[in-house]
């Protein structure tokens, strides 16, 4: 059997080291890069159990899903964990962590997610950071879903590990992730006995066989479409423009908003304040009596291809995912999702305005 791509000659270390750079040129940070090669639950656990250990102090922060998760791998791996939990309505305040650490001292780690597309919120980074350098803790995050629909700045934010993926907002494949590792990160990894070693989750083993060999030779074959979806995802967003990439975004974000507010029919935005509403993705709470999984079922049987989804467990009954990044970050893809949204209210004998919908989502997009 024959295929283009299957045709394709080996990857070689030159080209995984340039596509490497490209996501340095990204995240503007002059810290090590490493692609790893798994979706990127890969190198979020990876790093927090070899960055994480007994004697850790962490504060992990909770404000979705993904939060939760991250305090279970820092309990698994003998840290002592407290747990700022805010109502996934809202962001976390820089006062909150600052508050965190005058209650904890000694506190020597903080977990974040940048964006939680689950819920549709994001938080402030750049001045948690500051909060944190200050306390002279290690910063992990989590900016799977905000990369490529707004800044992500390691470097400038004092952020040691930072992980992205490509499958969201970069719109490219999720076969691949990328982390960003400060040289305090690595120190702390390398001064911990239980980092993983000889695993498909060591970060060191990358380190010591890839990076510090000067970047000659892979450790192992690499996911080659994969990669070279990564390297076609970094090249179309540097033509474009990172700025615009991010400023289509959040354009799509305030009209979805606009646009559910327009449209009636009980819709309500589910994160309160737009300041912390993340571009990547709207939530919005489904009036009394609705069941959002259900409306959501009826909005894609006219079109499965709508970025419209449920809310994960408990709030399947409650909200609905506008996922709005990437390809579908465009006007029509918003006008769309709240047409059907629209349509299935009205079919349920709520009073909709779809015309005010539309009008909503033009003005923002002038």
């Amino acid at each position: 059997m024959t295929h283009p791509f299957l045709d394709l000659p080996p990857l070689t270390a030159e080209r995984f080291a340039a596509i490497e750079d490209g996501v340095a040129r990204l995240l503007d940070t002059r810290q090590d890069v490493l692609i790893t090669q798994g979706e990127a639950l890969l190198p979020l656990e990876g790093a927090i159990r070899a960055a994480a250990g007994p004697g850790t102090v962490a504060l992990n922060v909770i404000t979705g899903p993904y939060g939760q998760t991250f305090g279970g791998w820092l309990r698994d791996a003998g840290a002592t964990v407290h747990d700022l939990s805010v109502p996934f309505h809202t962001a976390v305040t820089a006062g909150q962590i600052r508050e965190a650490f005058a209650e904890h001292p000694e506190i020597d780690f903080v977990s974040l997610v940048h964006a939680e597309a689950a819920t549709g919120n994001t938080n402030p980074v750049a001045e948690i950071g500051e909060v944190v350098r200050a306390q002279g803790a290690l910063f992990y995050l989590d900016a799977v879903a905000s990369v490529g629909a707004e800044p992500v700045l390691p470097d400038a934010w004092g952020v040691d590990l930072c992980v992205i993926g490509a499958q969201k907002a970069m719109g490219g494949p999720a076969g691949v992730s990328a982390i960003s590792v400060s040289e305090r990160a690595w120190a702390r990894m390398a001064a911990n006995p239980n980092a993983p070693r000889r695993s498909y989750l060591s970060l060191l083993d990358w380190k010591e066989r890839w990076t510090d060999a000067g970047r000659k030779a892979l450790p192992h074959a690499p996911a080659q479409l994969e990669m070279l979806a990564l390297q076609a995802c970094l090249e179309r967003i540097e033509s474009a423009g990172l700025e615009t990439v991010m400023a289509r975004h959040r354009r799509a974000a305030l009209a979805s908003r606009a646009g559910a507010v327009a449209l009636g029919g009980g819709l309500e935005p589910y994160v309160h304040q737009e300041r912390d509403a993340a571009p990547v993705a709207t939530t919005l709470r489904v009036p009394s009596g609705v069941v959002a999984s259900e409306l959501v079922a009826r909005a894609l049987a006219a079109d499965p291809a709508l970025p419209l989804a449920a809310g994960g467990g408990a709030l399947a009954k409650e909200m609905i995912r506008v996922n709005h990044y990437g390809a579908d970050a465009t006007r029509d893809a918003v006008q769309a999702s709240l047409a059907a949204l629209g349509a299935a209210l009205a079919g349920q004998g709520l009073p909709v305005d779809p015309a005010a919908a539309r009008r909503a989502v033009e003005n923002v997009w002038r």
